[in-house]
C-alpha cells in the first residue's frame, strides 16, 4: 500500500482519479494521486494487454502513461497534480489522428 511520507505537507489538492476524489499534498505528481487512490493498474500494454502502474516515478519507464484532463499518453509521474485534475486509465492502443495535410494539386505540366 502506498501512503504519503509522515513529513509531507497536508493533503489539500483535490484530484479526480477514475471518478474518485483523492487529496494529495501540494507538489505531488499525478502518479502519486493514482497510487493514493489504490488503483491496481493505470494502463494496459497495447500488444498483450498487460496491466501497468507507476513504477520508476522519474519519467524513465513510461509505465505510468495515463489520460490526464482528456489528453492521452501523459507520463503521470512527470505531471504535477493540480486542483480539479482528472486522471483516467489508459486502455489498449491509442489512436493517432492523421495530421498529414491533403496532397497538393499537381503542378502545371505534371501528370
Amino acid at each position: 500500500m502506498f501512503r504519503p511520507r509522515p513529513d509531507a505537507p497536508a493533503a489539500t489538492v483535490a484530484v479526480e482519479v477514475e471518478g474518485r476524489t483523492v487529496l494529495v499534498s501540494p507538489g505531488a505528481s499525478a502518479a502519486a494521486a493514482v497510487l493514493l487512490a489504490g488503483l491496481p493498474s493505470l494502463r494496459d500494454t497495447p500488444v498483450r494487454g498487460s496491466e501497468r502502474a507507476p513504477y520508476c516515478m522519474m519519467g524513465v519507464c513510461f509505465d505510468c502513461l495515463a489520460e490526464i484532463d482528456g489528453v492521452p499518453n501523459r507520463q503521470s509521474c512527470m505531471v504535477p497534480a493540480r486542483h480539479g485534475m482528472r486522471i483516467r486509465r489508459q486502455r489498449g492502443r491509442r489512436s493517432i489522428p492523421d495530421a498529414r495535410p491533403p496532397f497538393p494539386p499537381p503542378l502545371a505540366g505534371e501528370g
